[in-house]
């Protein structure tokens, strides 16, 4: 994967609610036009990591 050359993907975070140390929220792919909700702060980060090498594997 040649970072220079991915393109920019954009999330937007709503953060409704935090439990046991974590945010609980909905995040959304602008790119993608795709909205999807997690239950921790890591369960985003994989949402975030997934759809970035998913995409960049497309190109």
């Amino acid at each position: 994967m040649n970072i220079e050359k991915m393109e920019k993907q954009t999330f937007v975070v709503e953060v409704v609610d935090h439990q046991r140390s974590t945010w609980q929220g909905h995040i959304s792919w602008v790119q993608g036009n795709k909205k999807i909700s997690f239950r921790s702060v890591m369960e985003m980060l994989y949402l975030m990591d997934s759809v970035i090498n998913n995409f960049s594997e497309s190109q």
